[in-house]
């Protein structure tokens, strides 16, 4: 099926004058969210710079702006649609009134959390990691598709598969036949989607991200048109931007219109709808177990050290929490089958660019130095025996056939 994506350049409220009442299935909101800053931001090479203004004279001004231009998207959107209005911390409150405003507070439907993992910065105070979605419907008979999650790992999924009833004292109690036998309660699908989406902010690196401030991710908006519209719906973005809204809709086979003050912002868009690319999230796909992959042999040699885990690094099992001599510490276990010198060899290559920093390695097997040994005359790597590999010495015992030692933290340079 063939799909339409207009785009208009001007400001949204001239531009909804002129469109049909009830003509669109969907509007996607994401305008100037009264930050008072000007966001700037140019393509990964360089060659262009994308820019736009959000400074108010003060909250009124920046209310009534809003307020004319939802006043109109509540005209041209169709009696089964819904609006999705994208907005944070420094508007929110005032947003939230306006919308109650023009679609009633019957037709709030949810305040949906935008979760994702935010670059920690040194700002005094709690880091921002969501955004706010406030979904309102036009009409009670609003257009709507439910989607499921997997449930949660905490979840007893043999318990919910039975059917559950309510007894004599009104407490809820497995259901059964008359012969006793457990009542099956159907299948299952998943949990409804919540409120709460965690999908992940574009990274620099992003494959789609094509240097426009506040650009947002195309699974974003896919969640969103997926949950209010069918194919051959119409989507609207007053606010389009870089055009995610209308990328988006095309790949699911919607109709599209996108306006925007900034003639680059239209040219961009148009851009990308004809090279549309969504970056793919091993998060998403795989869930966050998969960037979970240190070593999980190593981590019972780190039972009660406080370090953060280092995943996806072949040769750092962890970052302690605490610094040693002013400097960030790196540590590494050694491997079963690996030899002291090997397991060395493999942190100092995973920390060579890393500036100055303290290299310390557990060591585990029965290859640790004697006490006599000239490598102990460098202060290049903290060489410190494990809990079991000591008590093993200590004891007489060698779980690894050889003499019985009285292994020390040495430092070593290998």
């Amino acid at each position: 099926m063939g799909v339409n994506a207009k785009t208009y350049t001007g400001d949204c409220l001239n531009l909804l004058m002129d469109m049909p009442p009830e003509s669109v299935d969907l509007i996607y909101v994401d305008p100037p969210f009264f930050t008072q800053k000007v966001h700037s931001s140019v393509t990964r090479d360089g060659s262009q710079a994308f820019s736009f203004r959000d400074i108010w004279i003060n909250d009124n001004s920046y209310a009534d702006f809003v307020y004319q231009r939802i006043a109109r998207m509540h005209d041209v959107l169709s009696g089964t649609g819904s609006i999705f209005f994208h907005c944070d911390k420094s508007a929110s409150h005032i947003v939230r009134l306006i919308l109650d405003s023009v679609f009633s507070t019957e037709n709030f439907r949810s305040e949906i959390v935008w979760h994702f993992k935010r670059w920690s910065n040194s700002k005094k105070g709690l880091l921002s990691a969501h955004q706010t979605i406030f979904f309102y419907s036009k009409t009670d008979d609003f257009k709507f598709n439910t989607f499921y999650q997997e449930y949660s790992p905490s979840t007893n999924i043999d318990q919910i598969m039975q059917k559950r009833v309510r007894d004599d004292r009104n407490k809820s109690v497995y259901a059964r036949t008359d012969d006793g036998a457990v009542i099956s309660n159907g299948s299952k699908k998943g949990v409804p989607l919540s409120d709460v989406w965690e999908i992940p902010f574009l990274n620099p690196k992003a494959k789609e991200r094509v240097g426009y401030p506040t650009q947002k991710p195309v699974r974003l908006l896919n969640q969103i048109i997926k949950l209010a519209t069918d194919e051959g719906d119409v989507v609207l973005d007053p606010f389009c931007g870089s055009g995610t809204t209308l990328v988006a809709a095309q790949l699911l086979k919607r109709h599209s219109i996108g306006i925007d003050i900034s003639s680059e912002a239209i040219k961009l868009t148009k851009d990308r709808l004809q090279d549309p690319i969504v970056t793919s999230s091993v998060l998403l796909e795989k869930g966050a177990k998969a960037y979970r992959q240190y070593a999980k042999d190593a981590s019972k040699h780190l039972v009660g050290i406080d370090y953060l885990p280092v995943h996806r690094n072949k040769g750092i099992d962890g970052l302690l929490k605490q610094e040693v001599n002013n400097l960030p510490a790196f540590v590494r276990v050694q491997r079963d089958c690996e030899a002291l010198h090997e397991t060395i060899a493999a942190i100092k290559k995973s920390t060579k660019d890393k500036g100055a920093c303290c290299l310390v390695v557990i060591a585990t097997l029965n290859d640790f130095p004697d006490q006599g040994s000239d490598r102990h005359s460098s202060s290049d790597v903290l060489v410190i025996p494990s809990t079991a590999l000591s008590l093993s010495a200590h004891l007489g015992g060698d779980p690894n056939g050889g003499r019985p030692q009285r292994p020390e933290a040495a430092y070593l340079d290998i």
